[in-house]
């Protein structure tokens, strides 16, 4: 009986145009057969280091992350901050 693990990022989706959602997939098998599987899901803003993310999430990323996208997603935050400042 030889079990299997095959692991693969199955979605990426851009979210409020600077959102990237990211979920992985872990799917487990026996003898070629479904067992299971589970998800683990993320989420990257242009502010963040992408560095160690696999390249097909950076390469959405880079196409997604305009300049544009970075400075709306500053002003947004910069917004946010305001409005949390009493």
């Amino acid at each position: 009986m030889a079990l299997t693990e095959k692991v693969e990022i199955d979605r990426i989706e851009v979210v409020n145009q600077w959102i990237i959602q990211v979920r992985r997939n872990t799917t487990i098998e026996r003898d070629g057969k479904f067992v299971s599987n589970s998800f683990h899901r993320w989420v990257l803003t242009p502010d963040m280091d992408i560095s160690d993310q696999e390249q097909k999430v950076k390469d959405i990323c880079n196409v997604a992350w305009t300049d544009e996208v970075k400075s709306a997603y500053e002003t947004f935050k910069a917004e946010q901050a305001q409005r949390m400042t009493p």
